[in-house]
């Protein structure tokens, strides 16, 4: 039952295709860190692939004929592509769906802070994160600043050479005797991830006004940084009330070892699924049945909100499409939702020898050893999981073998260790077969994550079988 290890059956040209998809994905993680900048960079390549807009296709009446793609976007934060097959979409569609959201530090609506002239940003960590983590590495901020006249303001500050970067400090060693004493859980508490922004005084001018001089005396760092958020971009304090600005490790995605066989970057939880999904997707050939890719934000709190998986986006986007295919009514709807089959792509954790203790070997995945297979995931008791039907994790072992993919299967560590979940519930109450399959990761949560560039690969092949699967 073991699985042969990727690398050892690569051709010279399967070896050339690999560098091809991995150098474009670690520019695509290190360019998009946020589901903003992921969504619209997504629409961006899939208009280049002859995408259309659903809302304008809808607006226009458009009707929709085999071979026709469309896409539709969500809040800013989440992209729904589709390809329709030559088959009916009553008889079903083919679903890869991914998310776009990252454990990170979300600053809060009043963050401005200064003390001892030192001026930071107050946070709220997101998502499941060790706290511990975060502090003394160099951050970014990326975001929007939406305004009350109706603009709104690109936030990307700490990526390039030339930028300046962030950071939340820590206590040095020297002085730590009792915070070495907490459990990992509390040596950095939430409220002490405040990130460090400024700390040099305005120089107040002659004919400075009174409220000007009030100010800078009260907080003279604090007034600094205001004046450089409007000089630089146009903002002031009241406009961060209506903000998305995410704090997350500054720098590109890099290749890991002296083999470079790995890959080094942020978020890979999940774009390491999310970008071999929407390759996929752009490069399907004429299917049978409709190909979907659909790729959502919140996963990591719960798959809530407008623009989660919990939300009717992705119902109410298929009822469109179906009404302008011509297939009209709820019925129509139901019966295409439940014939549907999906792969809910998402990581897995990859099995690492330094923490053997929370592992069952044979139920794990390895680096290197291809696209992962989770029948189940949740918790202890399989508590919050989907489990797929043994009917379809053979057909999806058939899809695999017949393309030559790579594939292993994995549990989420051992049964009582912990467990995690995904979005595979979510779509199975549709009453569609959904498993779970993705990359398995090294260091899942933490500001840089590892993965395989094989297993990268590999997610990508039988991405496109699966949309290929008539």
């Amino acid at each position: 039952m073991e699985r042969p290890n990727a690398w050892l059956d690569y051709t010279k040209e399967q070896l050339a295709d690999l560098d091809r998809l991995c150098e474009g994905y670690k520019r695509f993680i290190s360019d998009n860190k946020i589901e903003r900048e992921v969504r619209a960079a997504s629409i961006e390549q899939a208009r280049a692939a002859g995408y259309r807009d659903l809302e304008e296709l809808v607006a226009q009446g458009v009707a929709l004929a085999p071979g026709d793609k469309v896409y539709a976007s969500n809040h800013g934060k989440g992209v729904l592509l589709v390809q329709l097959g030559t088959e009916p979409l009553e008889n079903g569609l083919n679903i890869l769906g991914a998310h776009i959201d990252s454990p990170r530090l979300d600053v809060k609506q009043n963050p401005l802070d200064e003390k001892n002239e030192l001026v930071t940003l107050d946070t709220h960590y997101y998502g499941g994160i060790k706290k511990y983590q975060w502090v003394a590495i160099p951050l970014a901020i990326h975001g929007v600043v939406c305004k009350k006249d109706g603009t709104t303001v690109n936030v990307c500050v700490g990526e390039s050479a030339d930028d300046p970067v962030f950071c939340v400090s820590d206590l040095l060693i020297h002085l730590s005797k009792d915070q070495l004493a907490k459990t990992a859980s509390d040596v950095i508490e939430g409220e002490l991830l405040d990130v460090i922004v400024g700390n040099r005084p305005v120089k107040v001018e002659a004919n400075a006004g009174e409220k000007d001089e009030e100010g800078a005396a009260k907080s003279p760092v604090k007034a600094a940084v205001l004046d450089l958020l409007a000089r630089e971009l146009g903002i002031d304090e009241e406009d961060l009330l209506s903000a998305e600005l995410e704090v997350v490790p500054a720098g590109p995605a890099r290749d890991l070892g002296l083999d470079r066989s790995l890959i080094l970057g942020y978020g890979q939880d999940d774009s390491s699924c999310a970008y071999p999904s929407l390759v996929a997707q752009l490069e399907c050939e004429a299917p049978a049945r409709t190909a979907v890719t659909i790729l959502v934000d919140k996963e990591e709190i719960g798959s809530v909100g407008a623009t989660g998986m919990t939300s009717r986006f992705f119902e109410d986007a298929m009822a469109e499409i179906l009404e302008l295919a011509g297939e009209r009514g709820p019925l129509a709807l139901r019966r295409c939702l439940r014939r549907s089959r999906m792969l809910s792509s998402d990581v897995s954790a990859a099995y690492d020898p330094s923490y053997a203790s929370v592992f069952e070997p044979k139920n794990s995945c390895y680096l290197g050893h291809g696209l992962t297979f989770n029948k189940y995931t949740g918790s202890r008791g399989k508590s919050g999981s989907n489990d797929a039907d043994a009917e379809y994790v053979a057909l999806i072992r058939r899809c695999m073998d017949d393309a030559g993919v790579h594939f292993q299967t994995a549990e989420l560590g051992k049964v009582d260790a912990g467990g995690g979940g995904t979005i595979a519930y979510i779509l199975a109450k549709y009453g569609m077969d959904v498993i779970d399959c993705g990359v398995p990761v090294l260091s899942m949560h933490a500001p840089w994550e590892a993965t395989s560039k094989a297993d990268v690969y590999e997610a990508y092949r039988g991405y496109k079988a699966f949309l290929q699967l008539s």
